[in-house]
Parts: C-alpha cells; structure tokens; sequence
C-alpha cells in the first residue's frame, strides 16, 4: 500500500507559477515512476506529466510541454510539477499517482492521491 499526498496547490493569474508538491509514503520511494493528472468539471481526467523512478525519463502532454517540469527528490520521497506560464484552460484538479513505470493512461496507475485544485484567473 503506498499513501499519496499532493499540496501546493491554489489561485494563481494568468501567465504566474504554481509548484505542485506529491509526497509518497509505505514503499521504497525509487522503486516506482509518478504521474501527475488533471481533471476539471465536466471533463475527463487526462495525463500531464510523468517521470520514472530515477528521473532520467520523463513525458508531457503536448497542452503542457515546454511550460511544466516534472522532477523527483527521492531523497525526500516527493515529485514535482513546476508549472509556469499558467493559462485559464489549466484549471483543474491536479492528481498525483504511482505506477511502475512511466505510463500516460490512467489507468496504469495503481495509487492516488487526494488532488490539490489549481485555479488559473484570466
């Protein structure tokens, strides 16, 4: 079992920062690649950004490619999303989950956590 908690979440204008923060917890932290998910109301929850379990490999949703980062502390036993250049089309529920290798469908992911709202104003 592996417990998951997201934070750093919160209302943001457009084209500001937000640092998304997922802590992991009940397994060795290395042995398993993370994803990051969105859902807003009334859509599907689609991928973002993944990362494997030692931070060499890493994928985006195009929608986010080139203004996210996704990077890893297994020191710390959490992963980031770095989310600059924010727009109002990224407000959602951000979730973190945990796989064993680094997958963009949802369904791959075994854990989750309770997601953090980001809120982009235009």
């Amino acid at each position: 079992q592996v417990h998951v908690v997201e934070s750093g979440g919160g209302l943001v204008q457009a084209g500001g920062s937000l640092r998304l923060s997922c802590a992991a917890s009940g397994r060795a932290f290395s042995d398993y690649a993370m994803g990051w998910f969105r859902q807003a109301p009334g859509k599907e929850r689609e991928f973002v950004a993944t990362i494997n379990w030692n931070g060499v490999t890493t994928y985006y949703a195009d929608s986010v490619n080139g203004r996210f980062t996704i990077y890893r502390a297994n020191a710390e036993n959490t992963v980031y999303l770095q989310m600059n250049r924010l727009k109002p089309e990224d407000t959602a529920v951000y979730y973190c989950a945990v796989s064993t290798a680094p997958l963009k469908n949802w369904n791959e992911y075994d854990y989750w956590g309770q997601g953090t709202q980001v809120t982009v104003s235009s």
